[in-house]
């Protein structure tokens, strides 16, 4: 297979768009990374309402090909690439796990600790309070998860397990936090042995 040509619109800040640069990164690609200026509203300027007429990070070309939605980036960037069935399992069942995992992500992922951090990192106007309890009814959900395994599809790391470490291991910023669960952090920690992990920068949250 010849060499993508991959470039990828994002905010540094963005979980959607960490996840899809880690997994770019944990399957080797290279990846041009192209900041995109939210706080100057760059993402709802035409040249990128062009890529994404929704006007949100992350977009994903590769060569003429134009892609919006992080998960659905993850799941093309593993059809596509991941050749060795690394992170995209074989299996149909384990990859039913997988998109269940992936619509968790984009459900009470998001109203959770995506939200919260949404609030305390970016002042958006969302209910704070919500959002911290829905965040631990999602820990408490995974912990028990994950204290049965080691990732969230079996022995080792699927696309599933990238979809949600962003908001996952950021949690804290949006006053979240992770001390009262022991197996989701050591499976934090696992997340960050892979080889090819990249960190998200890291922003401390507002008062």
């Amino acid at each position: 297979m010849s060499q993508p040509s991959l470039r990828l619109y994002r905010s540094p800040l963005s979980g959607h768009s960490h996840r899809a640069q880690l997994f770019a990164s944990l399957l080797g690609l290279p990846v041009e990374l192209c900041t995109v200026n939210l706080a100057a509203g760059e993402h709802k300027q035409p040249a990128f309402l062009a890529k994404n007429s929704l006007g949100q990070v992350p977009v994903l070309e590769d060569g003429a090909f134009t892609l919006a939605d992080s998960n659905a980036i993850l799941v093309y960037l593993a059809e596509q690439y991941d050749t060795a069935h690394r992170y995209w399992p074989n299996s149909a069942q384990a990859r039913a796990q997988v998109q269940r995992w992936l619509s968790i992500a984009a459900g009470q992922l998001f109203a959770g600790p995506c939200s919260a951090r949404l609030v305390k990192v970016f002042n958006a106007p969302l209910d704070h309070t919500l959002a911290v309890r829905k965040s631990h009814e999602l820990f408490a959900l995974l912990e028990a998860e994950l204290s049965a395994r080691p990732f969230l599809v079996g022995e080792s790391a699927t696309v599933a397990d990238v979809a949600f470490y962003s908001y996952t291991a950021h949690a804290p910023e949006g006053g979240v936090s992770l001390d009262a669960y022991p197996a989701v952090r050591a499976w934090l920690t696992r997340i960050e042995a892979l080889p090819g992990f990249v960190a998200m920068q890291s922003t401390p949250a507002k008062s």
